[in-house]
């Protein structure tokens, strides 16, 4: 394992040319919860790759050789404070994941609208759900372990996946097949956790701007944990100006009182919004989730 590491960056500077791509669409038909799409409601790319006015999600598979691949599967969400959305770090990501034979997705989400959503507050969540379960059931197809499929989001994204991992009971997709829609683990960038002042962009774009101190309570994803929570790897840089380090505490601090799996890493420095190698610390968290993930059985030891 230790010569794996050693080789790591390397293999990440690699084209990744084996890394087969296919977007799926995450619906068949009729998008729940959609009213008409208006007009002018058209999904664009800015320059930067900057994602807004998603209608029809999808979802981008990046999956290994099958001769690589190890059964695991990470399904990834990115983050935008639920105004755009900001793949090109998931992708990155996805990419590295697939070089450790690992399968991964990069879900394009519906950002929350009252324009094309009857309930703005679930869409997200609708496509998380339906994301996972389609990953669940067509796991033979992608060699997958159906027991091994994680979910990971960065800042806005991270709040997503703690809602589906943390609010289990709440399904809000049709689901008659009764598919597990339970993350076996999770993977936190620099998430939103907390609704308060701090963030009010993002809270504001899911939940309006009045919310019910029990609305505050119910998208507060730290005050859902419970001993049913997956194991989660969290990381966050203590000098991040957008997403206040707190809410990777407060998240770490529920998983422990309630016994889950966790382990938290805080860079002194290194700001929001880094992907999978932090320039400015020289240091890959990338590593440390992997050997996380291989002292929880989510992938095999080489």
């Amino acid at each position: 394992m230790n010569r794996a590491f050693i080789f790591f960056f390397y293999i990440l500077s690699s084209s990744f040319c084996y890394a087969q791509d296919l977007t799926i669409p995450l619906y068949q038909g009729q998008v729940p919860n959609a009213k008409k799409t208006p007009a002018d409601y058209i999904e664009e790319t800015d320059s930067s790759g900057l994602i807004k006015n998603v209608s029809m999600p999808t979802m981008q598979a990046y999956l290994p050789n099958k001769n690589k691949a190890n059964g695991t599967a990470v399904i990834i969400f990115a983050g935008g404070g639920y105004f755009v959305l900001a793949p090109k770090k998931c992708i990155e990501i996805a990419k590295a994941f697939n070089t450790l034979g690992v399968a991964a997705f990069v879900v394009k989400y519906r950002l929350p609208s009252d324009k094309i959503m009857n309930d703005k507050t679930i869409g997200p969540l609708q496509d998380a759900q339906t994301a996972i379960k389609m990953v669940r059931m067509r796991a033979g197809e992608w060699n997958i372990n159906p027991n091994k499929i994680g979910m990971m989001g960065l800042s806005a994204g991270g709040h997503l996946v703690s809602t589906a991992g943390t609010q289990l009971n709440r399904v809000v997709i049709d689901n008659k097949e009764n598919t597990s829609l339970r993350p076996d683990f999770m993977i936190l960038l620099y998430p939103v956790i907390i609704y308060d002042p701090d963030i009010p962009r993002t809270r504001e774009n899911l939940i309006g701007k009045k919310p019910t101190p029990q609305t505050l309570g119910l998208y507060s994803t730290n005050k859902s944990v419970s001993q049913a929570t997956p194991p989660t790897f969290l990381v966050h840089a203590a000098d991040d100006d957008v997403i206040p380090v707190k809410n990777s505490l407060q998240f770490f601090d529920a998983l422990q009182k309630a016994k889950v799996k966790s382990e938290m890493h805080i860079l002194q420095t290194g700001g929001h919004g880094f992907g999978i190698y932090d320039e400015e610390n020289k240091d890959s968290w990338f590593v440390s989730c992997y050997k996380w993930m291989i002292k929880n059985g989510f992938v095999p030891a080489d």
